[in-house]
C-alpha cells in the first residue's frame, strides 16, 4: 500500500481533511514511477523525489505568482521577514512536540505564526505612520529572536530537528508536508485568480483605488497573508535563509524580457520552474543542498535574463531612427 494512502488510515482530524491529497500524491508517485521506467532516471525511483518535484513545481507557481505584485509594490524584503518569522513557528511547534508531546505539526504551526507576523507588519504601519521596512525590521527582529528562544529552551531535540528548516532538504518532505503544501497552493491561486484585478489596482495605484471603492487595506491584508502561505510553503525545500528568493530573483529576471505585468507574471513562473527542476536533479546528483543549488540556478537564468533584455534594448534603439537621419528633401517630396 502506497506511503501516501496508508496515511489516511491514521486517526486524526488533520488526515480526514487532508484524504483527497493523499490519492493525488499517490496517483503523482504512480505517474513518476511510469516516467522513471521509461527514461531510466534514477532519482525517480524514490517517493520522497517524487514529493520533492511537486513541491517544487508548486513554489515554482506561486511564488513568482505573488512575488510579482510584491516586486512592483517595493515590499521584495517582506518575504524575508515572514520568513525569520515563519522560523519561530516552526520553533513553537517543535517545542510544544518536545515538551507537551502535542504531535502537532511544525508547518501548521509555521502557517499560523507567519499569518499573524504578515498581519503585524500591516499593523505596525497603519498605528505608527511607519514606513513597511520598519514594521518588516521590527517582525523580523522578534520572530527570529523569539524562534532562538525556544530553541536554546530544548537545545537537545530541537536543534537537531530545525536544521531541516533553515536549510531545506528533499528526503524530508513527508506526505503530510506535501498535502499541506497542496492546500496552500490551491489557496493561494484560488484566492490571486477571484482578486485580480483588484490587486493589481492596488498594486499600481492605491490611491485611485481608494477613490473607486477598493478596500485598500483589506487587499494589503490578503498580500501579506498569501505571502506568508508562500514562505511556509517553499521553506520545505528552499530552507528559511533562502525562501525569500524565490519570491524576488525570477521576477526580478522576468522584469528584463517583459513589455507588460502578465507577460511577466508568465515568464517569472517559467524561469522559476527552469530553476526549481534543474536545481533539484543537480542537488541530488551532486548531494549537495537543494534550496543553495536552486538559487544558484535561479541567479544564473537571472543574468542570462539581464543580456538577454540589454540585447533587446540595443536592438530596439537600432530599428529607431533618429531624427536628424531623416532627408529634409524627401520630407518635402512627400508632403506636396
Amino acid at each position: 500500500m502506497p506511503v501516501e494512502l496508508f496515511a489516511v488510515l491514521q486517526a486524526g482530524p488533520l488526515d480526514a481533511v487532508l484524504a483527497p491529497f493523499y490519492w493525488f500524491l499517490a496517483l503523482w508517485s504512480d505517474l513518476l514511477f511510469a516516467v522513471g521506467d521509461a527514461t531510466g532516471l534514477g532519482f525517480l525511483d524514490y517517493r520522497f523525489m517524487h514529493r520533492a518535484i511537486l513541491v517544487g513545481l508548486c513554489i515554482g507557481v506561486m511564488a513568482p505568482l505573488i512575488g510579482t505584485f510584491l516586486v512592483h509594490r517595493q515590499l521584495a524584503l517582506i518575504g524575508d521577514a515572514l520568513a525569520h518569522t515563519a522560523f519561530a513557528g516552526v520553533a513553537v511547534g517543535l517545542f510544544l512536540n518536545g515538551v507537551f508531546s502535542l504531535g502537532v505539526s511544525p508547518y501548521l504551526t509555521a502557517v499560523v505564526v507567519a499569518v499573524i507576523a504578515a498581519l503585524l507588519i500591516e499593523l505596525i504601519s497603519e498605528a505608527t505612520d511607519a514606513y513597511n521596512d520598519v514594521s518588516m525590521a521590527i517582525v523580523l527582529s522578534t520572530g527570529f529572536a523569539l524562534g532562538t528562544v525556544l530553541i536554546s529552551l530544548n537545545a537537545g531535540g530541537l536543534a537537531v530537528g530545525i536544521n531541516q528548516y533553515l536549510f531545506g532538504n528533499l528526503s524530508t518532505v513527508s506526505a503530510e508536508n506535501a498535502a499541506i503544501l497542496l492546500v496552500l497552493f490551491a489557496v493561494i491561486v484560488g484566492t490571486v485568480a477571484l482578486t485580480r484585478n483588484q490587486l493589481l489596482y492596488v498594486t499600481f495605484d492605491e490611491t485611485a483605488a481608494a477613490v473607486s471603492g477598493i478596500s485598500v487595506t483589506w487587499y494589503n491584508r490578503v498580500m501579506v497573508m498569501l505571502t506568508a502561505l508562500v514562505v511556509v510553503g517553499a521553506m520545505q525545500i528552499m530552507g528559511v535563509i533562502l525562501v525569500a528568493a524565490m519570491l524576488v530573483v525570477p521576477v526580478a529576471g522576468a522584469a528584463q524580457v517583459s513589455q507588460s505585468f502578465s507577460e511577466s507574471l508568465l515568464v517569472s513562473v517559467v524561469l522559476a520552474e527552469l530553476a526549481v527542476l534543474l536545481g533539484i536533479g543537480a542537488s541530488y546528483y551532486g548531494e549537495a543542498t537543494a534550496g543553495g543549488v536552486i538559487v544558484l540556478f535561479a541567479v544564473g537564468i537571472y543574468v542570462v535574463a539581464v543580456a538577454i533584455g540589454k540585447v533587446q534594448a540595443r536592438a530596439g534603439e537600432d530599428a529607431t531612427p533618429e531624427l536628424g537621419s531623416i532627408d529634409a528633401a524627401e520630407t518635402r517630396s512627400n508632403s506636396d
